[in-house]
């Protein structure tokens, strides 16, 4: 499926494409070993589109009449987790989309969206290339701004120790996710570092600040879900602060009740040693007068101890 964007949207097939007309493409791994061999791509290239890259960065191709990257495609509002992959052949006036993996179309809708986006008779391969990568693109910063709140509000159950068991879990996870948003950033910028290159001169220099827009706007993203990152590194921290701080309460609490009731253990001992000469055991309210010491003792420590504010 290609298209030239001149005046309208017109199909056009690849051996009638004209040079100088902004032409945008989306074919299969099956189309493109057909099409690969008529404009003259890479075998090796053509080879890497037939199986899903798993990895973000996987680095951007420059030959001498194209440029080639593989696009690892992240949308953070998929609940499955689902990650689309295609590949993209740039050349003079042309951009060429693979479909190596787009599970339910939604990346070949944003290209169409992409290419309907400017005007036909104002339209460049840079505002092509802006206007694609920016939809794909297009609702992170809500994303962003939302996984913020998520953070806030799990800041505040530590505050409140309103924590569950699984805390440290929810964190962890939230964590891989933003450490996902982040390499999918760096690929992006590696895309629009290697284009504002122009090593092989496919782009107007004029038209590049187009590029050069869109790289920034990639670049607060992926700082936003850096500082993201940072703020769950100290919120584990606290976290870790506010169980020690749980744990030295019970300790200290333990000390308390030992050092009030430890002298009832001196009291017993005293009392166990049974000397015949100790002439409590022979007192008729001997038993009883134990029992009074034991209790001025402990209520006695129990004063101090409120005093100096040991609980």
């Amino acid at each position: 499926m290609f298209y030239q964007l001149d005046n309208g949207l017109v199909p056009i097939e690849p051996k009638d494409i004209d040079g100088s007309r902004i032409v945008a493409g989306y074919v299969t791994c099956d189309e493109l070993e057909t099409v690969g061999k008529y404009f003259g791509f890479s075998e090796t290239t053509i080879e890497s589109c037939r199986v899903a890259n798993r990895h973000f960065r996987s680095g951007v191709e420059v030959y001498d009449d194209y440029t080639f990257t593989e696009l690892r495609i992240v949308n953070p509002n998929d609940k499955k987790g689902t990650e689309d992959c295609v590949a993209v052949y740039i050349k003079k006036n042309l951009i060429i989309v693979v479909d190596v993996e787009d599970y339910d179309s939604s990346t070949k809708n944003k290209f169409i969206n992409a290419i309907h986006r400017y005007s036909y008779n104002s339209i460049t391969l840079e505002k092509l290339i802006y206007a694609f990568i920016d939809g794909l693109i297009a609702n992170d910063f809500r994303y962003i701004e939302d996984k913020g709140n998520e953070i806030t509000e799990l800041e505040e159950d530590v505050l409140k120790e309103n924590t569950d068991d699984d805390f440290n879990l929810d964190l962890l996870q939230l964590k891989k996710e933003l450490l996902t948003m982040h390499n999918y950033y760096e690929q992006l910028l590696d895309i629009t570092d290697a284009i504002e290159d122009n090593e092989n001169d496919i782009f107007a220099e004029e038209d590049l600040r187009y590029i050069s827009n869109l790289g920034q706007k990639i670049t607060r993203l992926r700082e936003d879900t850096d500082s993201l990152s940072s703020t769950i590194t100290h919120l584990q921290d606290a976290y870790s602060s506010s169980l020690d701080l749980k744990l030295n309460h019970t300790m200290k609490l333990f000390t308390v009740i030992t050092s009030i009731f430890f002298p009832l253990t001196v009291i017993v001992g005293w009392y166990g040693m049974n000397f015949q000469s100790m002439p409590e055991f022979a007192w008729k309210y001997g038993y009883l007068y134990v029992i009074a010491l034991s209790g001025v003792v402990v209520l006695t420590l129990m004063l101090i101890g409120k005093k100096k504010k040991w609980y």
